[in-house]
């Protein structure tokens, strides 16, 4: 393997141990839930879900994954409720 690229691969090792370097604006996923998939992302900087529960309360299980996964990548306007 050329060096260069060995050293490519150290530092996403070490950048991906820094998840506060990324900065995730918009995105769309699909989320497998017990019952059913699910449409759902971040659009300027609000959520959305195709489930019910979300369209009722404006938010749901599959949100608060995410923002639990997500939660140092994403912007501070992505409205995340302080009990996630």
């Amino acid at each position: 393997m050329q060096s260069s690229l060995i050293g490519k691969i150290e530092k996403a090792k070490r950048y991906a141990e820094e998840p506060e370097r990324v900065t995730i604006s918009d995105f769309s996923a699909e989320f497998r839930g017990e019952n059913d998939s699910h449409s759902l992302g971040l659009r300027d900087g609000k959520w959305h879900c195709s489930c019910h529960f979300f369209s009722e309360w404006g938010q749901c299980v599959h949100i608060m994954t995410l923002q639990r996964l997500l939660s140092k990548m994403l912007p501070p306007q992505a409205d995340i409720p302080q009990q996630v």
